[in-house]
């Protein structure tokens, strides 16, 4: 089973242990971009725009696609001795795109790194609660 793990606030720990909250969302930024999505080129995967060859080299559409995940950990609490987790199925996964307010994409820069990238968030929707420990 392929799961993902982050790190989640008590409150919301909480909704996903009552049911409440069915859907977790993550910004993707360059940083943390391969655990989340991977491009697709004429049938061939890369994890990264800089492994992929140029338009001139190989043109064609770029899709972007969820890394699927059969289940994601969430672990809440200090950071010290044993966290409290829930494990939960992930039913579906999407790459939302974000736009601006005339339906462009919105474009956001790393100056740290001197990037521009598309702004872009993980959906996942959220299942049964496969098992849990410290709540």
């Amino acid at each position: 089973m392929k799961t993902l793990t982050l790190n989640l606030k008590q409150v919301y720990f909480d909704e996903i242990l009552a049911g409440t909250k069915t859907h977790e969302y993550r910004d993707i930024f360059p940083s943390n971009q391969k655990r989340f999505i991977r491009y697709i080129l004429n049938g061939k995967e890369y994890t990264s725009l800089e492994e992929m060859p140029s338009e001139e080299e190989e043109p064609g559409e770029v899709d972007v696609v969820p890394v699927k995940y059969d289940c994601i950990k969430f672990l809440t609490g200090a950071y010290n001795g044993k966290r409290p987790y829930i494990i939960v199925e992930v039913v579906d996964a999407e790459v939302v795109f974000l736009t601006d307010e005339e339906g462009k994409d919105l474009i956001l820069v790393d100056e740290e790194n001197d990037l521009e990238f598309i702004a872009a968030q993980m959906d996942y929707t959220l299942g049964k609660i496969i098992e849990r420990s410290g709540c």
